[in-house]
């Protein structure tokens, strides 16, 4: 929990519903810098401290998607890697994929966590249950945020993001118990 947060109980009281939590990839994923190499090819750097992040909270129960604006076969592959099935790319309207991908889920907007750090982040981040930025974000981005991170993106922030859901959700030590001997 991040000593600058105003409400953490209404925080946690949130992410105690969330079903779905909802990842940009470029700036919450990465650090937000694209790489190319001289034949085209675009190189991303992802945290693995996510990655296992993201094994486990859906291992807990809470379904993981992805909604970019940029499409790459590298988060194609990434998504694949992590076992995350649901995942749209190329899309600006991320309200408009977020709706594409809920349907028939029967969720509500309400129960949804969303991470994201631009300015097309903010229709979503405006209409879901809880809106998360990560601290390098653009400004109007945190401002609406109900939490940022402490971890900047591509650093950790997607694995603080997890943990402290299945913390809210109590199914953080069961999800630990296998990795200290407990069972």
């Amino acid at each position: 929990m991040s000593s600058k947060e105003k409400h953490p109980e209404k925080i946690d009281q949130k992410l105690s519903q969330v079903r779905w939590l909802v990842l940009d990839v470029d700036g919450v994923l990465t650090d937000g810098r694209l790489y190319f190499d001289n034949s085209g090819n675009e190189l991303k750097t992802f945290s693995t401290l996510d990655g296992h992040g993201i094994k486990m909270l859906q291992k807990s129960g809470v379904q993981v998607a992805i909604i970019t604006g940029r499409r790459s076969s590298v988060v194609e592959r990434r998504a694949h890697d992590l076992g995350i099935h649901k995942l749209i790319q190329g899309r600006e309207d991320k309200f408009a994929a977020l709706e594409e991908l809920l349907e028939g889920e029967g969720c509500r907007l309400e129960d949804i966590a969303y991470v994201g750090d631009d300015y097309p982040d903010l229709l979503v981040m405006t209409r879901i249950g809880c809106p998360i930025s990560v601290p390098n974000a653009a400004p109007p981005v945190r401002e609406r945020a109900l939490w940022v991170t402490d971890a900047r993106g591509g650093e950790g922030a997607v694995r603080e993001v997890c943990d402290r859901i299945m913390h809210a959700q109590g199914t953080f030590d069961a999800a630990l118990a296998p990795y200290i001997g407990e069972r």
